[in-house]
């Protein structure tokens, strides 16, 4: 018994362990930071969705341009800029309203990737600017309110528009990845946001702080000691808590303790005369063969019978039996006779003559 708890207690403990690694392979890809989703829209990143190569363009074009890497809440004391903000995807989040008050005081932000519906418009499209021709592959476009501009669109809606704020104005494109590496052979696209950008006469920055990026000397304290959740739920110790905490939890279930001692599992009771009967039904059944069968159940039929008329437990002759239960009973002496003549067909009763034979021992007894 002791053996066979060790093996089960095993067993479970595999499969606790095989739970466990899926768990924490599941966590780690949905807690850890993604590398693909910060970079997006970063003018450091060479890849497809990045803004490396346009980053490049500007600055060999020679339009003053800078990288920004602290929050947003630090730009209320610098003069007015223009702040690029390149989302990493399209996502349903609203704009940040707090830049507004920001907006106001003359400042201008260009927000790329801002979600709206989508329409009939073509997946691929090429529309004509100022500047040339841009491509973008998106379905969505806006329907503008009327203090807002549409500076690029077509007869399905607008993909740029923008909007005053008090001295400030906020131009938002749909689609994130207007000037993406992967559309530095489109000329149009690159020099549209230039000229969107350029057309404010106003310092670029291109905000890094969203993707990641921070100064040395920008420590967030606010975003520190704020709210320690939010830190953690930024930091890899937040993934390592977790880990933890189901490694923990599995390995209590694996040694199956419930925080107490194991209890052995006792040994089900078999009773082997149930056992054997089972067994031996089951060969006799596949041996077709009902003689040992019939006779059996007719010797322990005509015992009882002979018990319920006072006869004794002494086996009686079959004719002696019909006779006593003739007389007790008045019943027709031929219904018990057939059932205890010996009949050499009774060897091969079917299942169905078998049952039939039973039902009539059963009437016998009544």
């Amino acid at each position: 018994m002791i053996k066979v708890f060790q093996s089960k207690s095993k067993s479970q403990g595999i499969k606790f362990a095989a739970i466990a690694l899926v768990a924490i392979m599941l966590l780690t890809l949905g807690l850890a930071p993604s590398r693909d989703r910060l970079s997006s829209g970063s003018t450091y990143s060479r890849d497809p969705n990045g803004y490396g190569a346009w980053y490049a363009f500007m600055e060999q074009r020679g339009t003053p341009i800078q990288r920004w890497q602290r929050p947003l809440s630090a730009l209320k004391n610098q003069p007015p800029i223009t702040l690029l903000r390149v989302r990493g995807n399209l996502t349903r989040s609203p704009l940040d309203q707090s830049v507004d008050p920001w907006l106001e005081q003359g400042h201008t932000i260009v927000t790329l990737g801002v979600w709206q519906d989508v329409t009939e418009a073509p997946f691929t499209s090429e529309l004509n600017s100022p500047h040339g021709t841009v491509k973008i592959e998106t379905r969505r476009r806006a329907s503008l309110a009327t203090d807002q501009v549409e500076l690029l669109g077509d007869r399905f809606g607008a993909v740029a528009w923008a909007e005053t704020k008090g001295k400030g104005r906020e131009i938002s494109v749909i689609t994130p990845y207007l000037a993406a590496n992967a559309y530095q052979h489109e000329p149009g696209n690159y020099e549209f946001l230039a000229e969107l950008l350029a057309a404010t006469n106003q310092p670029i920055w291109v905000d890094e702080y969203m993707h990641g990026y921070r100064d040395a000397d920008a420590a967030d304290e606010a975003e520190v000691t704020g709210n320690w959740w939010a830190y953690l739920a930024k930091t890899p110790l937040l993934l390592i808590f977790v880990q933890g905490a189901i490694i923990f939890i599995v390995a209590i279930a694996a040694q199956n303790r419930r925080f107490g001692q194991a209890e052995a599992i006792g040994s089900p009771q078999i009773n082997n005369s149930e056992s054997y009967i089972k067994a031996l039904a089951s060969v006799l059944r596949k041996a077709e063969s009902s003689d040992f069968l019939t006779q059996t159940i007719s010797k322990a039929e005509q015992l009882a019978l002979q018990k319920s008329l006072g006869l004794g437990s002494n086996l009686l002759s079959p004719e002696d039996l019909i006779t006593a239960w003739h007389n007790q009973t008045g019943r027709d002496a031929s219904e018990l006779q057939l059932l205890l003549q010996s009949d050499s067909d009774r060897r091969f009763l079917s299942e169905a003559k078998l049952r039939l034979w039973l039902e009539k021992w059963h009437a016998i007894r009544k």
